[in-house]
């Protein structure tokens, strides 16, 4: 009997330690496809992870990352839509292990703020409320993130350009227009790059909302320190080219 239940035992602790070694390994091989800019099949060897361990955070959130990424790059509405929502999926399923993860808030607001780009007004406005509550979220539980002050900035930036429609539409859902300025982009932007001086997208939007508020010799000066970067994700060499021709057309 003894010997039995040492067997089973054992049994139970290599299959758990081969499965922990399994995850382990397709989590770092989703990471190295990520980093080597193939969002695509990064993100198939998350949804692998996730058929493994079901409940891993850190796949969740890099999952649907991905798919605000991917959302971004299609074409079609409702193409762009299905991936955002599948984004959206992905936050709340890690939200749902760890209420407290940072980056699983973050990709929350980022997926918000993904549908919200592409909604109506009334939409728009609830969309972008959802943005900055788990924007807010994300820097509560991780006050040195960088990520969601970028998300911030493009949030001050949006809401600092509402049309008459969009407006009227916060008046009757919240009673107003939430206080998003140029200053306030210009200044989470900033603090983005105080935290992290490596987010390329984050000096193209700089560069747009400085130019906004009439602060040219600021903006090219960002818009050459960006172009300097090396490109991280898939999307960088997009952002470069934006720059480029933005440089371009100031000088």
């Amino acid at each position: 009997m003894l010997k039995k239940t040492i067997l089973l035992f054992l049994t139970c602790w290599v299959s758990i330690s081969l499965q922990a070694q399994t995850v382990e390994e397709l989590f770092a091989q989703a990471q190295l496809l990520e980093k080597q800019m193939k969002d695509a099949e990064a993100l198939v060897k998350y949804k692998e992870v996730l058929q493994v361990s079901p409940g891993h955070v850190p796949s969740f959130n890099q999952a649907s990352l991905i798919c605000g990424r991917e959302g971004a790059r299609q074409k079609d509405k409702a193409q762009k839509l299905e991936y955002f929502n599948q984004a959206k999926i992905y936050a709340f399923e890690a939200l749902k292990v760890e209420p407290e993860n940072a980056v699983a808030n973050y990709a929350m607001a980022m997926s918000w703020a993904y549908i919200g780009a592409i909604s109506g007004a009334k939409e728009k406005v609830a969309a972008y409320s959802e943005t900055k509550k788990y924007a807010d979220l994300a820097i509560k539980f991780k006050a040195d993130y960088a990520e969601p002050y970028h998300l911030l900035g493009r949030w001050n930036y949006e809401l600092s350009n509402f049309n008459g429609i969009e407006k009227a539409a916060a008046k009757v859902l919240f009673g107003g227009v939430p206080p998003g300025t140029i200053e306030g982009a210009i200044a989470s932007y900033e603090k983005c790059n105080q935290l992290k001086a490596s987010i390329i997208q984050n000096y193209l939007d700089l560069a747009i909302a400085l130019k906004h508020n009439n602060q040219e010799t600021q903006a090219m000066e960002v818009l050459n320190k960006g172009l300097r970067l090396r490109p991280l994700i898939q999307d960088d060499q997009g952002y470069k080219l934006e720059m480029k021709k933005m440089l371009e057309a100031m000088q």
